[in-house]
């Protein structure tokens, strides 16, 4: 399952630079996540590490992009070319 954004974002950018997939980006309000690209760090970490950091836990789970364990790893080696 991708993750995704809150409108309680408040732009405070910490999220964008720790994401291994570049999948977090400036929307027109607030940072999105692009679900193609988004393995919730699968492959990279133990835990996503845009939730980790985030101040105000404002990125749950995606329930319109619901993926298993494996299929997150399947995203990780196509993005990484492995």
């Amino acid at each position: 399952m991708a993750l995704f954004i809150t409108d309680e974002c408040i732009n405070c950018d910490v999220c964008e630079p720790v994401c291994p997939n570049d999948a977090i980006s400036e929307g027109d309000d607030i940072y999105v996540i692009n679900p193609d690209l988004c393995t919730e760090c699968v492959g990279h970490f133990d835990e996503p590490q845009c939730v980790e950091i985030c101040p105000i836990d404002c990125i749950p789970k995606d329930p319109n992009h619901e993926e298993s364990q494996s299929d997150l790893m399947a995203k990780f080696k196509q993005i990484t070319n492995q």
